[in-house]
């Protein structure tokens, strides 16, 4: 466990630095332009390469391409070198043509993931602002490739450090638009405007992408383009990868009715639609993208090195270690979430085009989405075993029936709810369907191991459980008592919450953890303290 946490903890520095920049791009974002109109149109514009990307690639490194330059790497006489320049050549040339139709079919595009009709303020500003901003499909599926590249050569530095300068890129980009811009009025944005939103966006993935190729330069990486596309091994990748895209068609699917939905409700009730969805979503992800994926970066590769030797021993304990690990931190992280949502929020989010209730309203979605965090990062977890297998047909099938089961639920919810909880009952949602999705993925992936220790499991989660109940309580005692006494949660009352529930309320899990000896979590504190001691 000890090299696993090691390497997790050199991306979750990375990570950290990533996402507290995360945190100052989306605050100066509803700064700039606010979750109403403008906001809603930016973020569905910006919402699309994300899922182009999915549908082409992003889904197919994880599951397919991570293993497959393993075995290149074990198995080709030079070390696996030039298949590594052959995908390199391939996405490059495939990302660049995709791009370009993308720009050109934006108006379709737009009208697939949103509600608006055709020639009102938010369509039209969403297309201009899309067709800025898919160009860099390129470039952000070039830096994915040399990632998985770096990721196999274990060097994990620069893909979870390279985020950190887009988001810099970025935050600089809306500051700008702050001083020179039109404001939130979604009447007043010029061309000009919508052109340093869009183009600006774009930079700071341009710069991700030259940190990732000037990484693999220094770590010996020559990129020569070779077109031998006949030695790509497309056809095992293909037939590996079909069910992966398979399963990123079918999760896209239920995004597009999620941006529809919300889309629709932002029509109904503004500061209630996409932005409330999308920046609500992506604190959620925060402490996953923190934590879970670092473990599973530095995991896949291990394990599927283990299932290739038929260690599947190792394969085990592989994933218990991880699944422990991330829980440790995920279990009080969730009822922080759940409890604390509102003042997370307005600190970030209240200020400028963005008023507090706007942002008391996207952590009212934050809390809902905490009871997915633990069921989300499990789910994400198993579906790792099956692809160190090579098997991405059962993901599929999987993330059918949990997708089905969300579609199905946010579909309810949007028509039982009023508009102004819309969003929050696709977040209800969504949280049911990682919860079913990962008791059936663990079910048919402890088959394919004989055995995943789920006793083992559950009675550290239950412990886990059991140690985070005070900072729940402790969280709870402080949000009423700053309400009671100094009224409703304005900025300083929000930083006061998030010091005593949140903060204090991190330290005594910890205390309490310790005393309950809970490995994982003594794993940790421990080697902080090391590093802290030199």
């Amino acid at each position: 466990m000890s090299r696993m946490m090691r390497a997790s903890a050199i991306m979750a520095a990375g990570t950290m630095v990533s996402r507290v920049t995360g945190f100052a791009r989306t605050m100066v974002l509803a700064y700039a332009i606010g979750t109403a109109a403008l906001g809603d149109s930016y973020n569905a514009a910006y919402a699309i390469p994300y899922s182009i990307l999915d549908l082409l690639l992003l889904g197919v490194l994880s599951s397919v391409v991570v293993p497959m330059i393993v075995r290149a790497q074990q198995h080709d006489p030079d070390g696996g070198r030039a298949y590594e320049q052959r995908l390199l050549t391939l996405a490059t040339a495939v990302l660049v043509v995709v791009a370009a139709l993308a720009v050109l079919g934006a108006p379709l595009l737009i009208d697939l993931y949103t509600d608006w009709d055709h020639g009102t303020p938010k369509f039209d500003t969403a297309v201009m602002l899309a067709r800025f901003i898919l160009p860099q499909l390129a470039f952000f599926g070039v830096g994915a490739v040399a990632g998985a590249i770096l990721n196999t050569r274990d060097r994990y530095g620069a893909p979870m450090w390279a985020p950190v300068l887009n988001n810099l890129v970025v935050i600089c980009v809306f500051l700008a638009y702050a001083v020179v811009g039109s404001g939130s009025d979604i009447d007043a944005v010029t061309t000009g405007d919508l052109a340093l939103l869009g183009l600006g966006t774009t930079a700071g993935i341009v710069a991700q992408a030259m940190v990732l190729i000037v990484a693999l330069k220094r770590v010996g990486f020559t990129f020569t383009p070779r077109f031998d596309v006949r030695n790509a091994r497309l056809g095992e990748m293909g037939r590996a990868g079909a069910w992966t895209i398979g399963y990123v068609v079918v999760t896209q699917l239920g995004f597009m009715l999620t941006t529809n939905l919300s889309s629709s409700a932002g029509n109904a009730v503004s500061g209630h639609g996409i932005s409330a969805y999308t920046l609500a979503f992506q604190l959620f992800q925060l402490p996953y993208g923190i934590i879970g994926v670092s473990v599973i970066t530095a995991m896949l590769p291990r394990m599927s090195r283990a299932v290739g030797e038929g260690r599947l021993d190792d394969v085990r304990t592989e994933f218990g270690s991880s699944v422990r690990l991330i829980c440790s931190l995920m279990v009080p992280v969730s009822l922080l979430l759940m409890v604390l949502g509102p003042a997370i929020t307005v600190p970030i989010y209240g200020h400028g085009a963005n008023s507090i209730a706007d942002a008391v309203y996207i952590g009212n979605v934050l809390q809902v989405y905490g009871l997915a965090l633990v069921p989300f990062a499990v789910f994400q977890l198993l579906l790792r075993v099956f692809y160190s297998f090579g098997d991405t047909r059962t993901p599929v099938f999987v993330g059918a029936g949990a997708t089905a089961v969300n579609a199905l639920l946010m579909v309810i919810f949007f028509v039982l709810l009023p508009a102004r909880y819309a969003v929050m009952g696709l977040a209800l949602a969504y949280a049911i369907a990682y919860g079913l999705g990962a008791v059936i993925a663990w079910m048919l992936a402890s088959r394919r191991v004989h055995g995943l220790g789920g006793w083992t499991v559950g009675m550290a989660l239950t412990r886990m459980y059991l140690a985070a109940l005070p900072t729940a309580v402790l969280a709870l005692l402080t949000v009423w008592v700053v309400t009671q006494v100094f009224g409703g949660l304005g900025f300083v009352n929000s930083l006061i919450v998030l010091a005593v529930g949140g903060g204090l309320g991190l330290l005594l899990y910890l205390a309490v953890a310790h005393r309950m000896r809970i490995a994982e979590v003594n794993s940790l504190v421990g080697m902080v303290a090391r590093r802290v001691g030199r």
